[in-house]
């Protein structure tokens, strides 16, 4: 999967745009990922991640890093053996669609807006 394009709100993927908050997989995108609490990114937001062992997690914390990622997060995706970069989410897409073109097994969830 690559990422064409990056907006506030708006993102291109394998050239199908999208408007809400994704994850994108090895080889698929999910487009209807919501966090229980919008801004904060807990560990139950992340379950399907967990279940794809992803050697690294990507995560996109919107256009002006408004997301949040509290450390008990950061720790327990550490402690599963998941390297964690938390960028903004255009240099979040830089960064996913270098990892990803390096064959790495890496995914990204990525916060749109904010």
């Amino acid at each position: 999967m690559k990422i064409e394009s990056y907006s506030f709100g708006k993102i291109t993927i394998s050239g199908k745009t999208y408007t809400s908050d994704v994850i994108i997989y090895p080889d698929s995108v999910d487009p209807s990922w919501w966090r229980d609490e919008g801004h904060m990114l807990s560990i139950k937001d992340l379950q399907a991640v967990l279940a794809a062992k992803p050697e690294t997690l990507v995560v996109g914390s919107g256009y002006y890093g408004m997301m949040r990622v509290p450390g008990e997060t950061k720790s327990f995706l550490l402690s599963s053996g998941i390297e964690v970069r938390i960028e903004q989410t255009s240099r979040a897409v830089e960064l996913y669609n270098d990892l990803s073109g390096k064959n790495r097994n890496v995914i990204a969830a990525l916060h749109l807006t904010c």
